[in-house]
Parts: structure tokens; sequence; C-alpha cells
């Protein structure tokens, strides 16, 4: 089914623009347009009442602004997908923190108008209808926000393989790239202790990804020295689809050991 869009722009020119460009993708990505609304406050009255799966959403509006709107919908209606479409990048990640799927910068091209959509397509989950004092559950990200050459992208948490400390960033690792985020170790590791394991104080891998431990270089001819002695960061882990190794500390040496025990 083709999904139903819904535009939220204070500024009519703008709500031109993606009038022409929606109307240019028709026929690669074929959507329904709902309608429009210049504010937060009609633009909650259009989603209430019209039911769109996804809205193309400004930041700058009067009264509600486009995070404070995204937010609101979160809870009204967490189906809806949000894909924001602004002048200002320094509002990406706060965009994201919200749950939005993209964030485009003005002006915005057909083509990756089109991406978002079709991508927004295909996540879209059927709403389910609940009473409205019934409490909506917080939602776990799905996805790490990152930017990368001037483009703001979603790296689903099932590809990541590895983060690492550098410094005050971390860097993520997926089989096919490498990216730096603004994010701490501990907070990631607290939020998907379930998805990744600590393998070293700076560096946590993926549950899933992990395929066994070796011995570090140097040390697998070593010989006469107990387990326990040589267990330090003598091993190493192999995750799938890398070819590069991890160390694992000490003190992460008997979880991991017992984790690879536990798969086998």
């Amino acid at each position: 089914m083709a999904p139903r869009i819904l535009v939220v722009d204070d500024e009519a020119p703008a709500r031109e623009r993606l009038r022409m460009l929606l109307a240019d993708i028709a026929a690669e990505c074929p959507h329904e347009q709902l309608g429009e609304a210049a504010d937060g406050a009609s633009a909650m009255e259009a989603v209430l009442t019209l039911a769109p799966d996804i809205v193309l959403l400004d930041v700058h509006m009067p009264g509600m602004n486009g995070l404070e709107f995204a937010a609101q919908l979160r809870t009204a209606r967490p189906a809806v997908a949000v894909i924001f479409i602004s002048a200002h990048e320094e509002f990406a990640l706060k965009a994201f923190e919200v749950q939005a799927l993209d964030y485009l910068l003005k002006p915005v091209r057909a083509a990756r108008l089109a991406e978002a959509i079709q991508r927004a397509s295909s996540l879209r989950r059927p709403a389910v209808a609940e009473p409205a004092s019934a409490p909506v559950p917080s939602e776990r990200r799905k996805n790490f926000p990152v930017q990368e050459r001037g483009r703001f992208l979603l790296v689903p948490v099932t590809d990541v393989l590895y983060l690492k400390a550098e410094l005050k960033y971390l860097t993520l690792r997926t089989a096919s790239a490498e990216y730096l985020i603004e994010e701490s170790l501990q907070a990631v590791e607290e939020e998907f202790g379930d998805v990744f394991v600590r393998v070293h104080r700076n560096a946590l891998v993926a549950r899933a990804a992990i395929l066994g431990v070796e011995r570090s270089p140097g040390l697998a001819g070593e010989s006469g020295a107990g387990e326990s002695e040589r267990a330090g960061e003598a091993w190493q882990v192999i995750l799938h689809g890398l070819d590069e190794r991890l160390p694992v500390s000490r003190r992460q040496w008997g979880t991991l050991k017992e984790l690879i025990k536990r798969q086998a």
C-alpha cells in the first residue's frame, strides 16, 4: 500500500516545493499526499484526523517547533515515520533523539526525498489501536545516528560489529564502514547490554558477531604458562565479517569465555 504523507512547514514556498518534488517522484515512489500544515498544533490535529504514515517536517515553526512536535508524536502515534526537512544541519542529532527516520537538508533533491520515503515505507508497521488512557511503552532505538561528509545517516544497531572508545568519540564499526559518534561507551553498554558485550575497558563487541578467540601474535608459541597467567591480553576476539581483531582484557576474559561456551 502506498504511504500516506503529510507535509508540515510554516513557509508556503517550502510546502509548494515539496508538493512539486512529490509529484516528480510519484512514478518511482508511489504515495498519497494527504495535505499540509503550517504549525505544530494544526499538524497534530491533521495527524489524528488523517492518519498519515509519514510526516515531512520542518524544524523551525511558530509555537511548537518540529522537535517538540516529533516528541509528542512519538507518544500519540508512534507508528508514524518522521522525516525532517530543514535548512539547519545543527539540529540533526536532536532530530534523531526523537527517533526521526531521516534528516534532509534544504534544498532537497528529488532522488534523496524518494530514498527517504521508500525507506520509511519499508520499515512501516501497522498501527495498533489502544485506549487513549493506555500508556505507550518506551521504545529502545534501533539505529545509531552518524554524520558523514555532510550527510546524516542511521546505522542499524544490528549492523554494528563493535564500538571502541577513542578520546571523546566512539568508533562504530560495521562490516563495510567505520564512523565516529559522540556517545559514551558506558551509556551504550547500559542501553544495549543484551546486544553487546565488553571485551576491554574501551571496547564493546556484538554478541551475535563473535566467532571465537585466538592467541595474540607472538604468544601462540609460548608454553609452560597456565591459562590464568597468560589470559591478560594474550587473547583476541574474532568477529564475523571482519579481519581486524580486538584484544580481550584480563578482567573481561572470563565473561567472554563463558559467553562463547554458551553460544557453542
